[in-house]
């Protein structure tokens, strides 16, 4: 197999590098300091540059509007776009509205695809997605305490989520409840059930405070109470018990763009450490690069990004080539060894950085608090871990 990007991709991502160099990284101060909602017209026109270079929407299909390219490509984008910390929202395929369109269009009705996919990939409006819980195991969509009743013609859903992201500002949710309690198997118990925000019932309790920063709008992670909120049983996707079936389809690909993207902020916090290294004088006559210390974070950084790169685009091309399911264990390995590979990288490029490093004059200490996640959304590192396991000894 060859990762080596055709030279279409190449050129892509070539646009890509000079577009986040030149527009979007002299916006980051001013984003980390006013927030979303402050910089939304901002960003508003850095998204109409990108439909006018035609690199909008490039994971999703070109029916609707999107590019329409295939796993290992889109792979190569997230980590060119991770580098920024607004790239891949101007570029139209930010998390959770990735996921959301994915599901959609692959298993949502025409009704449900022209009323909801369509204008979410269009960037007309954004959705967020309701499945973890404050009593339970979030890494557990098999146990739910979200309800969804059928009553007449609807459902009515009763529960409370937290870290909906970017529930603020959201059109609809897309959300995980437990419809089959009677079920057989716990895999059949939940359905996801497509909710707009502004149903009566459906209340935004507050937007959470994340390592001292209470985001807004896309950049939010809201906790959200459902009180009877009654919605049409036509907002079902694909039919009731296929919550787990779907959370599945929607989070194996995920985490290859997860995985890609905080590639992306190595890539950035590597350039950040080496550039900084060269310059910063430890002495009169030496700078920090002199320092064999500096040249081993260098170099255990390297291959902290180089493995993880490599063990992604397998992943990738596994699915693109096997499918989901054949991917399994290989798509829990890069979630937790990313995310810990990412976390090393991130800890180095600060301590390069010194004082530097802890202050918001560079993206380090953002990416240092917001990063720290990525080791338990999606999935935590020993829930992982126990599956690679158990998966590798079944094969004995």
């Amino acid at each position: 197999m060859s990762f080596e990007p055709s030279k279409k991709l190449q050129t892509i991502l070539d646009m890509i590098n000079e577009f986040v160099d030149r527009e979007l990284v002299p916006m980051e101060h001013d984003f980390l300091e006013k927030g979303f909602k402050a910089m939304e017209p901002e960003l508003e026109k850095k998204r109409d540059m990108v439909r006018q270079m035609e690199l909008w929407a490039p994971l999703h299909p070109k029916e609707f509007g999107g590019m329409g390219l295939p796993l290992m490509d889109t792979a190569m984008i997230y980590e060119a776009l991770g580098g920024s910390l607004m790239g891949l929202y101007v570029f139209g395929c930010q998390a959770p509205d990735a996921g959301n369109i994915e599901i959609l269009h692959k298993f949502g009705t025409p009704e449900q695809k022209e009323k909801w996919c369509r204008p979410a990939i269009e960037g007309k409006i954004r959705s967020c997605f309701a499945m973890t819980e404050i009593e339970v195991a979030g890494s557990n969509p098999t146990w739910l305490l979200t309800t969804a009743v059928k009553d007449g013609n609807d459902y009515v859903i009763n529960g409370q989520k937290w870290y909906t992201s970017s529930c603020d500002g959201s059109a609809f949710a897309i959300v995980m409840a437990e419809t089959n309690p009677e079920a057989s198997s716990h895999h059949r118990k939940a359905s996801m059930i497509i909710v707009p925000t502004d149903t009566p019932g459906f209340n935004l309790v507050r937007n959470i405070s994340v390592m001292g920063h209470t985001g807004d709008g896309w950049s939010s992670h809201a906790e959200v109470a459902f009180q009877n909120c009654r919605v049409p049983q036509e907002n079902i996707i694909a039919g009731e018990g296929m919550g787990f079936v779907l959370a599945q389809q929607r989070l194996g690909p995920g985490r290859i763009h997860h995985c890609m993207r905080w590639i992306g902020i190595c890539n950035r916090c590597f350039d950040l450490m080496c550039s900084y290294a060269k310059t910063r004088r430890r002495t009169p006559t030496k700078t920090l690069a002199d320092s064999d210390v500096i040249k081993s974070y260098i170099a255990d950084s390297a291959a902290d990004i180089l493995s993880s790169r490599l063990m992604v685009l397998n992943t990738a091309w596994i699915i693109e080539n096997k499918g989901v399911k054949e991917a399994m264990k290989d798509i829990s390995i890069i979630k937790f060894y990313v995310a810990n590979a990412m976390q090393r990288v991130l800890d180095r490029a600060l301590q390069v950085h010194g004082g530097l490093g802890m202050s918001d004059d560079t993206p380090i200490a953002m990416y240092y608090r917001g990063e720290r996640a990525a080791r338990i959304y999606d999935g935590a590192d020993e829930v992982h871990k126990i599956s690679v396991g158990r998966r590798i000894l079944n094969e004995y």
